[in-house]
């Protein structure tokens, strides 16, 4: 399952794969609960980032079986 967390003011985004989402929501949580300065991550690509705990944008975990939709559609009223 493919996580995606924002960073503050930065247009970078760490893309994460995860097979227990439920768990690193709960270590995202923790994190916050007990004032951690540093989160750190390991993305897709193998490499350790480490990102300040206040400069989490956002957190996006994404569920099996979503559908992903690829270029323009026609939208529906």
């Amino acid at each position: 399952m493919l996580v995606k967390v924002g960073i503050a003011e930065s247009n970078r985004v760490i893309e994460i794969e995860t097979e227990d989402p439920e768990a690193f929501r709960a270590i995202i949580e923790e994190a916050f609960s007990q004032a951690r300065s540093v989160m750190w991550f390991e993305d897709t690509k193998r490499r350790l980032v480490g990102v300040p705990v206040p400069r989490l944008a956002y957190v996006e975990i994404e569920q099996d079986g979503g559908v992903r939709q690829i270029g323009f559609g026609r939208a529906t009223s």
